[in-house]
């Protein structure tokens, strides 16, 4: 299958590496330029492109860039080919990505997404830290196996997603249609929790809509707090379980 990847951080980077592992043509491009990719993401087999290359000929194109940067890249997205299955790993935090009237007035985010970029969007990989995605890939079956959730208001690219997220060293759960996508976004009880399979419906069930944007507010004032500073740059140094912790505590 040929996968585009728009984005080379810490989860586009990754998905490229696992998903090139499985025998999947990959190619990965960020807003610099394929030389500044790095050598870790095309350790398996990925290449690097332009923003417009990995959109070209491709079955999948996953989008896995900051909220705010989406509308850069909007234009390559929208010449990806129409049967093409489009996943977004975002997420919108008001103090990254500005204040998006849409999202205050409790549109999914990648519903909103989708308005953007004229484009059915599924979601996927965006309920997980990026340091449990890297530290907390298991094989299939195992005790304990971290779910990611998935909504699509189309089954075959839902199915399609939560193939590729079980590649990827994680149990995949049908999350439903993307109108109920706002319970896998941050300050659900679901988001960056790394809830097992079993687990999910329950805590999915539990998100109030209301107040999940504070929850968020919350969790990344408390983490601001600790870190020392809102850029994170002083203090103590924040771990993937102290994040999971703190979510938890916020989100529940």
């Amino acid at each position: 299958m040929k996968i585009g990847i728009i984005g080379a951080g810490s989860i586009g980077s990754t998905i490229a590496r696992r998903l090139s592992r499985h025998g999947h043509d990959v190619t990965i491009a960020n807003s610099r330029g394929p030389e500044t990719i790095a050598a870790a993401a095309l350790s398996t087999g990925a290449r690097a492109v332009t923003a417009s290359e990995a959109a070209i000929d491709v079955d999948v194109l996953i989008v896995s860039v900051p909220m705010n940067r989406n509308e850069d890249i909007a234009e390559h997205v929208r010449r990806a080919p129409e049967a093409a299955v489009v996943i977004d790993t975002s997420n919108y935090y008001p103090a990254r990505d500005g204040i998006v009237p849409a999202f205050i007035e409790g549109q999914p985010e990648s519903v909103w997404l989708s308005e953007l970029f004229g484009r059915p969007v599924t979601k996927a990989w965006n309920a997980i830290t990026s340091q449990s995605f890297d530290a907390k890939a298991t094989e299939a079956g195992t005790a304990g196996r971290v779910a990611i959730p998935v909504a699509s208001d189309d089954d075959e690219h839902r199915k399609m997603a939560m193939s590729l997220v079980k590649q990827t060293g994680f149990d995949a759960f049908d999350a439903g249609v993307l109108a109920e996508s706002w319970r896998q976004q941050p300050g659900a009880p679901v988001y960056c929790t790394d809830r097992t399979l079993d687990e999910m419906p329950r805590w999915l069930a539990a998100a109030d809509r209301d107040r999940v944007p504070q929850r968020r507010d919350l969790a990344m004032e408390v983490i601001g707090e600790y870190a020392g500073t809102p850029a994170f740059g002083e203090g103590h140094r924040v771990t993937g379980p102290f994040l999971v912790a703190i979510n938890r505590a916020c989100y529940s």
